[in-house]
């Protein structure tokens, strides 16, 4: 058989640079057999997706793809950010505006999150899909939450814009979140000597015919984090 072409050149490359490695850094098999349980602790955990995020690979990924539209001459527009490993696909898509709050949370004041969706003329986008969701103020959120306690679909929503391209979400305030601390992405973090928190943010995808997808995200202002994370 002749196998994958592409995952073949993809294998023998990333084997390649590691022997190097090795022999560049002197690596033990003690070091390396550290390194194969390690990803099978990572493995374990669920947590591939969280690295892939917390050591930059993700967002080298996003860097890449400005390049590419830098080099069509495609500029401007809102800047993507990196997707994560949270969200669930499902949500129900409503028009114009969602009220995405389902679970009561008393220690979470009311966010309202509005704008226009609009094409690189800068006029309103309809029909465009916009997707939102973010973690309660445990931090946790619904689909990946430890305790249990969010609804299926708590703080995730969809809208569809009208003709003025507008979309409103109305949800609660989220708060930062870090890494699980006795994961395996928080392992490797300590190790680096690198925090593994994050800002209170929301998450957005939108999609629209004869467009390409937006993935993106915000930060909360005033979080301590927010030039940190």
């Amino acid at each position: 058989k002749e196998g994958n072409a592409r995952l073949k050149q993809i294998t023998h490359r990333l084997l390649a640079d590691l022997f190097k490695a090795i022999d560049d850094l002197d690596i033990t098999p003690d070091e390396v057999w550290a390194g194969i349980n390690y990803l099978n602790k990572l493995g374990q955990d669920g947590e591939a997706a969280l690295l892939a995020a917390g050591v930059g690979l993700e967002k080298y990924l996003d860097i890449r793809m400005d390049a590419a539209d830098e080099a069509l001459g495609l500029n401007g527009g809102t800047p993507r950010t990196i997707e994560g490993p949270l969200y669930v696909a499902g949500a129900t898509v409503r028009d114009s505006v969602s009220g995405i709050d389902i679970d009561p949370d008393p220690a979470a004041g009311p966010l309202v999150i509005h704008g226009t969706v609009t094409g690189p003329e800068g006029k309103p986008v309809a029909g465009a899909v916009v997707e939102c969701w973010h973690a309660n103020s445990n931090g946790f959120y619904s689909h990946f939450d430890p305790t249990g306690a969010q609804s299926p679909f708590n703080l995730r929503g969809a809208v569809r814009t009208g003709a003025d391209g507008q979309y409103e979400f109305r949800t609660l305030m989220p708060v930062g979140y870090g890494c699980p601390p006795h994961g395996a992405t928080q392992q490797l973090l300590n190790g680096l000597a690198r925090h593994g928190n994050r800002p209170a943010h929301v998450h957005f995808f939108v999609t629209s015919d004869g467009h390409r997808k937006l993935t993106t995200q915000f930060n909360i202002e005033g979080d301590p984090l927010i030039w940190d994370d």
